[in-house]
């Protein structure tokens, strides 16, 4: 019983080493596909945002893609950092591995040859018949033969034994050659984005020293942006506000409630489209092909002067130049908004939710027209500085979310 308990508890443990080391493997592979992921945003950063040098960009919009690229890389050093860390775990183990196998291999040859010399010194089929006639009854004779067989299949088995154990420590030790190139190629590789990020570091202070010479004068520039954003902000929430009320009073619906007036009244037809929009929540396409958001939703620091906030309706979006803007989902187009003060912008109602595109500078659709995804709806605009943003805003009835849980992998 004790025998068989003991027999349960290594098998268990094995089983949990496998499991630990099938999950070490999973982690490794994920960063892996993490790494990937965000070597190729580094390359989007510099194609969208760098590589237009003939154009001359203002400092502040400079000090804000140098931010963005510098989080990047930190992240890309802190993954890499994580998954060189894993593989030294694995080379650890390994290497332990690779000491018990040879421990295994020294005492399995020590028996083996310990064999052969007693096989050899009983080698002869005589000796071999005569310790069977020496047998005292058939029983005895019986058993011997039954011995002799058995010490010839042992002594076979620790011959296979020693083949297998031999043929794991070569694979273990070509599995460990691998594990330590790998760890290499992650060092030699993290070396490259630390001095890539020590000299936009460089670049990023020698910007801000400039820019805190004449502060005044940028935080006028970064203002005046802000202003242009709640501008746009005002308008949309005044145009769906707009909307919910004509659609209740089409339903004919009390607006008596704080509640009926920030909420769409929806027809049989609305309810099954905003029903759909809700369950595609995560799986949206992006509003144009290629882009990386530059500008999160919600309430953060502005990364040129600390003392001012921003506070996004939406995410920014840069992409390329003459970059087709597309709808998120089906719909109709509920406005076409034009300021004087920016850029046009294209509000799409999907139920009571709506998805507004803002920077526009061609427009490949008007007040009324049927949607489907992915339709062109018109250009991003490129000013001066050779930038090229799509303000990009998601609301439910009257109220704003987050595109990034809405739109894939964002």
């Amino acid at each position: 019983m004790k025998y068989r308990q003991l027999l349960l508890l290594v098998s268990f443990f094995a089983i949990l080493g496998t499991t630990s080391a099938l999950a070490q493997k999973n982690k490794i592979d994920q960063l892996e596909a993490k790494r990937i992921e965000i070597k190729n945003q580094i390359k989007q950063i510099n194609a969208l945002l760098f590589q237009n040098q003939s154009k001359q960009k203002s400092q502040t919009t400079l000090i804000e893609d140098l931010n963005y690229k510098l989080s990047v890389r930190r992240n890309l050093i802190k993954v890499t950092n994580q998954q060189a860390n894993l593989i030294n775990r694995e080379i650890a183990v390994n290497q332990k591995k690779i000491s018990g196998l040879r421990d295994e291999l020294v005492i399995l040859k020590d028996n083996y040859a310990k064999t052969i010399l007693n096989t050899y010194k009983n080698k002869s089929s005589q000796s071999r018949v005569m310790f069977l006639l020496s047998s005292n009854n058939f029983r005895q004779a019986y058993k011997r033969l039954q011995y002799m067989n058995q010490y010839s299949k042992y002594q076979k088995q620790q011959g296979e034994n020693i083949k297998e154990k031999a043929l794991k420590l070569q694979n273990l030790n070509l599995e460990l050659g691998k594990q330590k190139a790998a760890k290499d190629k992650l060092i030699a590789e993290n070396r490259e984005v630390q001095k890539a990020l020590e000299e936009d570091m460089k670049q990023h202070e020698s910007i801000m020293a400039s820019i805190k010479k004449d502060l005044n004068k940028y935080a006028a520039q970064i203002k005046e942006k802000q202003q242009e954003a709640r501008e746009v902000d005002r308008e949309i929430d005044r145009i769906i506000k707009e909307a919910i009320a004509n659609s209740n009073k089409k339903a004919g619906t009390k607006t008596t409630t704080t509640k009926a007036s920030s909420t769409f009244a929806l027809t049989p037809e609305a309810k099954l489209l905003a029903a759909d929009f809700l369950s595609n929540k995560g799986k949206l396409v992006w509003p144009v092909e290629k882009g990386l958001v530059k500008v999160k939703y919600g309430v953060q620091r502005h990364p040129t002067d600390a003392s001012l906030t921003i506070n996004s309706s939406g995410v920014r979006i840069a992409t390329e130049q003459n970059a087709i803007v597309r709808s998120v989902f089906k719909g109709e187009v509920l406005k076409i908004i034009i300021q004087k003060r920016g850029n046009p912008t294209v509000l799409i109602k999907h139920g009571n939710y709506i998805s507004a595109y803002h920077n526009l500078k061609k427009i490949s659709v008007k007040t009324g027209d049927k949607i489907v995804t992915k339709q062109e709806i018109g250009e991003v605009f490129t000013n001066s500085e050779g930038e090229t943003l799509l303000w990009f805003s998601l609301y439910k009835n009257d109220a704003s979310v987050d595109p990034a849980e809405w739109i894939y992998k964002m």
